[in-house]
């Protein structure tokens, strides 16, 4: 598998030295849009293709869930060939992506200003933990440190009286689509004007910025016209509602909308109610308004419920529990959950991107690849004979 000219990234080689989830998931996306990446790994490998449950040593699921659509070639870079080899395979590639701390890169000789030098007119994107020229540059960042730093889990402070993290690796997998964007651009101004790129994500400024789309709120202004937290998300009171047999989400949102609701919930008197009448009014008082809609839903089952506010037009869904998902009725219907054969792993399923392009899903290309299965395959594409590979596998560090 290399490129696919039918897709959009037709024709783009990407080489990938990311690890755990952030940037593979980020070039995941590449590769779904069919850019030829090739993943870089060390002798050892990923070392999340041992995190969760696998039926065979480095294939685990997570591993799984964000490395299709590539090809994997094992280089140790602590050898000349290893860096020979590298170099080989970036005087072929119109991006370079890696996750690895700047004083590292430049210990290897693989630095921006050194691969530029070389190849002037490549994407060099460096991920980093920490924009390099801050205080911070150059620490290494996981997505339990940075859901910290970047106060997501002082949202959950304001709304529940102690810290706590999205139970979901939520800053890896948001730096993941963030990298993606931004590589994206870069490719774009390459091609507009074929000259070289250097990109550097944060993970730490990108998750602040994320976080603070809305929860900036009243210190945007100068002087602050209230404290930073949108006062709405983190109402104690907005989270899934009970009602009279499980659980719903429901968000009435402009005025008609909860006029509506008022009034199938046997309320009419409440839309006059100054405290919520318009959206500034409920605003301010979003702990009642929650508060009152809760006490509301007690009073009828989930299904009567969905019923009714789907015929108001109201947004509303079922609390799923993760094992709904694989039966949920709209996602069967268009084929979410695909089913292939690994030809290691058997028998797999993995979600379907967000994405459809003219109609069609983006197709999985190439399975998430063995440990180093591609490594000849892509070292004879630069030049190497049989040989040459054969003796840089053979070199220890």
């Amino acid at each position: 598998m290399a490129s696919s000219p039918t897709l959009p990234l037709g024709g783009i080689r990407v080489i990938d030295m990311t690890t755990t989830l952030a940037g593979p998931y980020g070039s995941q996306i590449l590769g779904d849009f069919g850019a030829d990446v090739i993943k870089i790994e060390a002798p050892g490998g990923d070392a999340i293709r041992n995190a969760g449950p696998q039926r065979h040593q480095g294939m685990a699921a997570t591993f799984m869930g964000c490395n299709r659509n590539k090809r994997s070639a094992v280089l140790d870079l602590k050898t000349a060939a290893g860096k020979d080899a590298l170099w080989m395979l970036l005087d072929t590639a119109q991006v370079f992506l890696h996750a690895i701390r700047p004083q590292k890169m430049a210990a290897l000789g693989f630095d921006a200003a050194s691969v530029m030098q070389r190849r002037p007119d490549i994407v060099y994107a460096a991920l980093h933990g920490y924009h390099e020229h801050g205080p911070y540059g150059g620490r290494p960042a996981y997505d339990d440190v940075i859901q910290g730093e970047a106060a997501i889990t002082d949202t959950f402070t304001l709304r529940d009286g102690k810290p706590a993290m999205v139970p979901s690796s939520f800053a890896d997998k948001n730096t993941g689509l963030i990298t993606a964007n931004g590589v994206l651009a870069a490719i774009i101004q390459n091609l507009r004007t074929q000259e070289g790129v250097y990109l550097e994500i944060g993970m730490f400024e990108g998750i602040v910025a994320y976080n603070l789309v809305e929860h900036l709120y009243g210190r945007m202004f100068v002087p602050a016209e209230g404290d930073a937290g949108y006062a709405r998300v983190v109402s104690e009171h907005r989270r899934p509602h009970a009602t009279r047999d499980g659980h719903l989400c429901m968000l009435p949102y402009t005025d008609p909308q909860w006029r509506k609701f008022w009034a199938m919930a046997g309320r009419p008197e409440l839309a006059d109610d100054p405290r919520f009448v318009t959206m500034q009014a409920r605003s301010k008082n979003i702990d009642a308004l929650y508060g009152t809609a809760a006490d509301c839903l007690k009073t009828r089952g989930s299904a009567e419920w969905l019923a009714l506010l789907a015929e108001a037009e109201i947004p509303a869904g079922p609390a799923n529990r993760l094992d709904d998902l694989f039966t949920d009725p709209h996602l069967q219907a268009i084929g979410f959950f695909r089913e292939h054969n690994h030809p290691s792993e058997g028998e797999l399923i993995a979600p379907d991107t967000p994405y459809r392009l003219n109609g069609q899903s983006l197709p999985v290309r190439q399975p998430a690849p063995r440990l180093g299965e591609h490594t000849r395959e892509i070292l004879a594409e630069v030049g190497y004979d049989d040989d040459a590979i054969n003796t840089m596998m053979e070199q220890k560090s």
